[in-house]
């Protein structure tokens, strides 16, 4: 019997379950312990490992999968979560939620995914730096405007400096990978091309969401985020509103769409005419965001550039 078996990931160790025969292991997060779990499986007729995407514990795990072509899906931790209270497993512990995850990918026939490029990990890491920095900026610049002391004011300064600097190092590293790679540079120059999107915007869009150009525009604005979830029962109609995705991917079209109502015409009147039909602010530019999105997903599966009379 083909075998599925779910991974609860944690910094020093993971714990295993595996259905057939709901056999347990734990096997230590290090290139031992990977090693270790890469002799217990190659015993076993794999059909999907199936493991919750945990910040930087995952990917050891991840790349050694695919090094050995291992089929795997990395799964939302929230909706594993929401899985596990359905079947009524209140109790949360490795061990529990390891046998979710397998359980979880045979109850819904999860599909396995391709395999991430490790130059996406490394940008990622970047990124994540990228926006760390973006908060010291903000930071720095609060307290300026509040300090009264001369030492004090001297230091935040230099930091101010510092962190400029390493800004501009950043972007310059991220963009440098990024023309290394012939695909991931034809879509960033893709993405560029639309009205409002930058090179930063664009380079987040490529890390945050991958995906883009192999879904549907609903599936790219569930993704992101931005697609209305309808909430209704019997005579009861609620208010559509936005919720889960890609957050980082969310924030990031914020200012894009900002900046297409303000210069493009053809987001600009689609913005107008959702405020006279009543729609909020907040509403309306959510649209446009989500309208970028679709458009940016279009594009890259086209393999086509923006154009007006297209678009």
């Amino acid at each position: 019997m083909n075998a599925i078996i779910g991974i609860d990931v944690s910094k020093d160790k993971f714990d295993v379950f595996c259905l057939t025969g709901e056999e347990h292991r734990q096997f230590t997060n290090d290139n031992s312990g990977l090693d270790n779990f890469q002799g217990w499986i190659a015993e076993k007729e794999i059909l999907l490992i199936v493991f919750e995407a945990s910040g930087i514990y995952h990917r050891q795990l991840e790349a050694s999968l695919a090094a050995a072509a291992v089929r795997y899906v990395k799964v939302n931790p929230w909706q594993a979560r929401r899985f596990a209270e359905a079947t009524g497993r209140v109790a949360k512990t490795d061990k529990v939620d390891a046998e979710v995850l397998a359980r979880m990918g045979a109850v819904l026939q999860l599909q396995p995914q391709a395999p991430k490029a490790e130059y996406l990990n490394v940008l990622r890491e970047m990124t994540t730096a990228r926006r760390g920095l973006i908060k010291d900026r903000v930071t720095v610049k609060t307290r300026l405007q509040t300090t009264t002391q001369a030492l004090l004011k001297r230091h935040l300064k230099e930091r101010l400096i510092q962190v400029e600097k390493h800004l501009k190092q950043l972007d310059q590293a991220i963009m440098e990978m990024i023309a290394q790679d012939d695909e991931l540079l034809a879509r960033l120059e893709i993405l560029t091309s639309i009205p409002g999107i930058s090179d930063i915007t664009a380079f987040s869009m490529l890390i945050e969401m991958p995906e883009l150009g192999s879904m549907s525009g609903k599936q790219a604005a569930c993704l992101a985020g931005l697609a209305p979830i309808s909430r209704q029962s019997g005579r009861w109609q609620g208010k559509e509103r936005i919720r889960g995705g890609r957050p980082f991917l969310r924030r990031a079209m914020y200012m894009p769409a900002l900046c297409t109502i303000r210069h493009d015409l053809t987001h600009k009147a689609k913005y107008q005419q959702l405020i006279k039909a009543g729609k909020p602010a907040k509403v309306a530019l959510t649209a446009i965001m989500r309208k970028l999105v679709t458009i940016a997903n279009a594009l890259l599966r086209d393999g086509r550039k923006w154009s007006e009379n297209r678009a």
